[in-house]
């Protein structure tokens, strides 16, 4: 599972969590350079998860969303997301595309998904396609459209779903077409009654 969205909780005197919640006891550094390099790499992570922004379960937006942090979208966002992070929680709707390097859809979304790590938890319904580098979908997960493996999934362009390709859409030149000869109870070709003239 993406490390970004995992749930930790620290207790009141700011040792970090496990996963699972329990306090972890601090790591014994041989110097202290290694111990500043530690708290630095703590604060960069306790600074990123502080920058989330939550779309509320009752707020619409209509428009596009852009964000240079995580974004967790718990209600309905009618347009594009442009996000670092982007979780689409299980009552958030999006009727647009979601771009972003880590993506974890639970809820509806209504588009395209481009991402670095795309995940499709059992909850989700996807109607779009996907263009990723890693991908995992869990059993449950509803998936309708196309999905392909890019090195940049971020800097391709995703064709639309109900968008034709552009060398598809070009018109093709007329072809002469030859009249076909009547064939009448297989006795070769019949000439057409002449017309009369006035």
């Amino acid at each position: 599972m993406l490390s970004n969205f995992a749930s930790r909780k620290s207790d009141k005197d700011g040792i970090p969590a496990s996963a699972n919640g329990e306090a972890m006891a601090p790591a014994q550094s041989s110097s202290p350079a290694h111990q500043a390099q530690q708290n630095y790499a703590e604060n960069q992570r306790t600074s990123e998860r502080a920058q989330r922004s939550v779309i509320g379960p009752d707020l619409t937006i209509q428009g596009n969303l852009t964000s240079n942090g995580e974004v967790q979208i718990d209600g309905e966002v009618q347009g594009d997301v442009y996000a670092s992070h982007v979780v689409v929680g299980e009552k958030a709707r999006i009727s647009g595309g979601i771009v972003a390097q880590e993506v974890v859809v639970r809820g509806h979304v209504i588009g395209f998904v481009r991402g670095h790590k795309v995940m499709l938890q059992a909850t989700s319904h996807v109607e779009g396609d996907v263009l990723h580098k890693s991908l995992a979908i869990e059993q449950g997960a509803y998936f309708e459209g196309k999905s392909r493996r890019s090195e940049n999934p971020l800097q391709e362009q995703a064709t639309p779903s109900n968008e034709v390709p552009q060398q598809a859409a070009q018109p093709r030149p007329p072809q002469a077409v030859q009249p076909r000869p009547q064939v009448a109870n297989g006795q070769g070709p019949q000439t057409p009654p002449p017309q009369p003239q006035s």
